[in-house]
């Protein structure tokens, strides 16, 4: 009875401290997403999406590996949570605007200290800021917009509002829940969505979680991607949805 209580011990031990490690992963996920109709001028642009930071401090090491490659960076929202400091806050902002633009979206936990305050930050540090709007990038008379919306959990997301912004025909949409795309219409011409929030269930037993696990999928004409997220919420622990970056290589279908 007591080998058995030892070794119970010790395998939880060993499960506890590979979920620690699972959360704590520093990994840039590549991928080349196809795209239908994108301009000639776009074909190899990439993309440095990261989201869900909640308390981490983005590793020098990331920075490093994106920095010279990406032509943008996408933040999906939370940023930050309640107790996270703000001074934490401005040091990761401040890293992702030393790789390219930014381009941010409100998240859930975004709104729990002081929003004001952190639009300061993001202001301060050139991040722009897509709250059911959009912006345009052109290169050599070629365009793509970012379109992006404020989180569900306020109400006040609008779609609508965005796409009315959009001036390109290739649309990526930037939404911090994947639940937009229950209302994606196949006349809004949005080619990529870029989502996070569900932290992939943060913690899966044989296979299932609280919620939707990360990954890359079709909805209708849209590519839908779920990030696993790059920080935690409650429990600094994951279990098979390891925490995660991506770049992103936009390629002409």
């Amino acid at each position: 009875m007591i080998i058995v209580f030892y070794v119970g011990t010790a395998a939880i031990a060993l499960l506890l401290i590979y979920m620690w490690i699972e959360a704590h992963l520093n990994r840039v996920v590549k991928k080349e997403i196809p795209i239908e109709g994108l301009p000639e001028q776009f074909q190899s642009f990439t993309i440095f999406f990261i989201s869900d930071l909640h308390n981490r401090r983005i590793s020098d090491g990331i920075i490093k590996e994106v920095q010279e490659v990406a032509d943008v960076v996408v933040i999906g929202g939370d940023v930050m949570e309640k107790g996270v400091s703000f001074d934490k806050v401005n040091e990761n902002m401040k890293k992702l605007s030393h790789v390219a633009p930014c381009y941010f979206v409100w998240g859930n936990n975004d709104y729990e200290e002081d929003p004001d305050q952190l639009e300061q930050i993001l202001l301060n540090n050139n991040v722009h800021i897509l709250n059911n709007s959009a912006e345009t990038i052109e290169r050599n008379g070629e365009e793509i917009s970012f379109l992006g919306i404020d989180d569900l959990s306020t109400h006040h997301h609008s779609l609508r509002k965005a796409l009315a912004c959009a001036k390109a025909n290739t649309k990526i949409l930037i939404s911090h829940n994947p639940d937009i795309k229950h209302e994606l219409k196949e006349n809004d011409r949005i080619q990529l969505l870029l989502s996070g929030h569900t932290h992939g269930g943060q913690i899966r037993i044989l296979g299932f979680g609280i919620r939707e696990k990360g990954g890359i999928k079709r909805v209708g004409e849209t590519t839908v991607v779920i990030s696993n997220g790059y920080g935690t919420t409650t429990l600094p622990l994951r279990l098979m949805a390891p925490a995660e970056t991506h770049l992103f290589t936009l390629k002409r279908k």
